[in-house]
């Protein structure tokens, strides 16, 4: 299972933005390369998966 594309929702909590990106499983992570919302949040996002 390592490697494994998954469907990644990302919902800012600051300001509301939601983002729909493709992920790789990497072990017990998830990488989408997401870094920042539009709003200069770094930090504060609520995450969902699809496995």
């Amino acid at each position: 299972m390592i490697n494994e594309r998954v469907k990644v929702r990302i919902r800012c909590r600051k300001c509301g933005e939601k983002f729909v990106l493709r992920g790789k499983r990497e072990k017990d992570k998830i990488e989408t390369g997401f870094k920042m919302c539009l709003c200069n949040n770094k930090d504060d996002f609520e995450l969902e998966y699809d496995i």
